[in-house]
Order: C-alpha cells, then structure tokens, then sequence
C-alpha cells in the first residue's frame, strides 16, 4: 500500500461514451470530458434530493428551504458567523452546558465573508458554501479514481458517492462537504508527491471539522512512509507538508483550551458536554444493546446498517491494497464513528468524507456496465432511489439529530 505505487487504471466505461458538443467544447478548455459527465451525474443527483427534501417540506408544510438552511448544527454556524464564539450555550436536560466553541471556524468563517461581500442572508451563504464545497469534493473524488484506476471507476467512484443514503448532507448547511472539499484534494496531492498542498490542504481541513485529525494522520504518516521508503532521501517540501497538515485542527484545539483556561484539556471538555468523546466503542455497544432489546424506528438501524456496511468496505479496501494514504484516512474515520460517543443517527455523516470506502463497489460497478449495462443501471437506479427517499426522510421528517 505504497503511497507512491499507482495501480494501473481500468479500461474505461461505457465503450461508447455520449459527447454532447458542449461538454466537448468545456473539456477542450482544461477539465476533462469524463469528470464533466461524472460532475453531471453528481450534480443531478444531488439536485433531486434537494428537491426531494424541499417537496418532504411542503407536503409536512414547513418552509420549503428551512431543514437545508437551519437544521441542528445549521442553527450553530449561522449563529457563529453572526455573532462570533462566546455568545451561545445551551444547557441539556442532564445538566450539560454546551458551548459553541464546539464547533470549527472555517465555514462560519466563511459563511461571514460571504454575506459580507453579497446581498444574501446567512442561510442562503451557508447553502452557496456547502452545494460549492460538494461540487468541488466531487472532482476530487474523479481525480483520485482516475489516477488511480482510469476513467470508467473514477465515474462510478463519483456517482456511488453521489447515492450514499446520507449523501443528503453534503448538500445542507453543514461542514460536511466543506471538510471533504480539502480532504479528499489533500489525498490527491499526496498520490501526485505535491506535499506543501497536501499539506497546507489537510490545515485548512482541520480548521473545518473535528475529524481533521484523520487527514492530519493519513498525511503525516504517508511521509512517514515515504522517508522510510527512501531511507531519508525525501524532499523539504515533504517534511514542511507534514509539519503543516495538523496545524489547522491543532491550533484551533489549542485556542479553545486556552479560553477555557485547559490548554491542553479544554476542548475535550467542551466536547464531552456534547458526549463526543473516544470511548473505545463503550457508547456503540451501548446504542447496540439497547436498539435490540427496544427497537430504534428507521433512522437508527439504518445508520447501524450503514456504519457496519462501512466496516466491512473498509476491509474490502484493504484487501484492495489500495495507496497507504486512502487506506490510513478511511480508516481513522471508521475508528472514530465506531470507538467515539454520541448520537448513533449522526454517524453516518462522519463516514461521508470516505470515499476510498466504495473504491471496491466502483470497481466492481464500472466492470459490470462493460458487460452488462443494464445490471448495472438497475443497480444504480435502485441506489439512487433510497438515497433520495432517506435523505429526504432524515432531513424533513424524521427528528433525530444529523
């Protein structure tokens, strides 16, 4: 699983791929014709479950765009890029009192630097952030597919994660696509050798969400490999990309602590007022216990088919011997979900920055459509049908937490 070694790209799929003149024209100015169909494919998608979601809103007659603009953690970012940190706390039932320093400061940062220079409310600027930031993530995801396995995988790599059932959430107003945005171009900056990007790429992703700490890791440690490998011959830029690549979630860690008066220890707390902490999977044997003896709707057994699904790809990648660094991200983020508490309904957005995960189900997808296209399309379009039908469940209807 060498960081360097890249596999030999698959044939690509279809072998006769529609050109439509205007796809044609844009790809002879710079971005590729099958990430274009690709970014289409993604695109169309995720238009339809935001259209499913704002059609679940109308028929429970809520306002049409409030569950995408204002949900949950929605309601934190908006506040933050408002009012800044230290202005907002919320006291649970039990007694916790919860703290907006919680949250990173990259997208209200953001968020606040839009309505800054544009006429629109914080909502609309968060939403403008996040359907970017997805866009982006998407060619990201092509990029790594095609360096690594040619055309034809890289557009079911894009299109399997464009129909992930929690996909939904890339396009609501949370970090979620933000953080895949820089993860998933770190990652291919690391696959290129391109190590102050990959670097400087995992910073601004730390910045963005606690699981920073899992691009920070899977960069640190594929230069780790890289030195080792070439026995110390290794480029400076190398080492500054590694230095680099934890300072983003690191500084901001610190800077909590230092308001709380805990350096090194205020953040965690802050965050175990959240019950986000890394318990060693105490909590999800806990969810697990008690969803079989009591029963757990739709949203929390799906998630628990969803994390469990996650395991098992992830073992699939390994055996895939996939590049050290996909290996090394996906599988911090599997560590996380599994081995930290908190909302069991919310774990499955903590997967969605893993995209190495559906590098065997793209493989084998892109080897079906050679064959047999209409399997394969059968197989898409039943994806895409509950992928538009939960998402559009979790974020209208259901009330558990995102």
């Amino acid at each position: 699983m060498s960081t360097s070694s890249v596999p030999r790209p698959e044939s690509a799929a279809p072998s006769r791929p529609l050109r439509p003149p205007a796809l044609s024209r844009i790809a002879r100015r710079g971005i590729p014709e099958g990430a274009l169909f690709a970014l289409a494919l993604f695109a169309a998608v995720r238009l339809a479950g935001i259209l499913g979601v704002i059609l679940a809103n109308d028929v429970r007659g809520h306002p049409l765009l409030k569950t995408l603009s204002h949900s949950w953690d929605s309601r934190w970012y908006l506040h933050i890029a408002a009012q800044g940190y230290g202005h907002k706390i919320w006291i649970t039932p039990t007694g916790a009192v919860q703290t907006d320093w919680a949250f990173f400061p990259l997208y209200p940062a953001l968020i606040r630097a839009l309505t800054t220079v544009l006429p629109l409310t914080p909502g609309q600027a968060a939403l403008i952030i996040a359907w970017l930031a997805a866009g982006v993530a998407a060619y990201g995801v092509y990029a790594v597919g095609h360096l690594l396995y040619g055309r034809g995988v890289a557009t079911a790599l894009v299109g399997l994660w464009a129909v992930l059932p929690h996909a939904v959430e890339l396009t609501i107003a949370y970090t979620d696509s933000l953080f895949a945005a820089f993860a998933v171009w770190s990652l291919y900056c690391v696959l290129k050798g391109r190590w102050l990007w990959a670097g400087t790429l995992a910073a601004l992703a730390g910045l963005s969400r606690p699981s920073g700490f899992a691009i920070a890791v899977a960069v640190a440690l594929a230069a780790a490999h890289e030195v080792l490998r070439r026995r110390g011959r290794v480029p400076a830029s190398l080492w500054a990309g590694a230095l680099l690549a934890p300072l983003g979630w690191l500084g901001y860690v610190l800077w909590v602590g230092g308001q709380t008066g805990d350096l090194l220890g205020g953040y965690f707390t802050v965050q175990s007022a959240w019950d986000s902490r890394f318990d060693f999977g105490v909590g999800s044997a806990r969810f697990l216990k008690a969803l079989l003896l009591h029963g757990g709707g739709v949203v929390y057994p799906a998630a628990l088919v969803i994390v469990a699904a996650g395991v098992l790809l992830f073992a699939l990648l390994c055996l895939e011997r996939a590049p050290l660094v996909l290996v090394v991200f996906a599988g911090v983020l599997i560590l996380l979900v599994v081995g930290g508490s908190g909302s069991f309904s919310s774990k499955p957005r903590f997967l969605l920055p893993a995209f190495p995960l559906l590098i065997p189900m793209a493989r084998a997808l892109a080897r079906t459509w050679r064959v047999r296209p209409a399997q394969a399309l059968l197989v898409y379009g039943a994806l895409t049908l509950v992928s538009l039908t939960f998402g559009a469940y979790v974020t209208a209807v259901a009330r558990s937490p995102l």
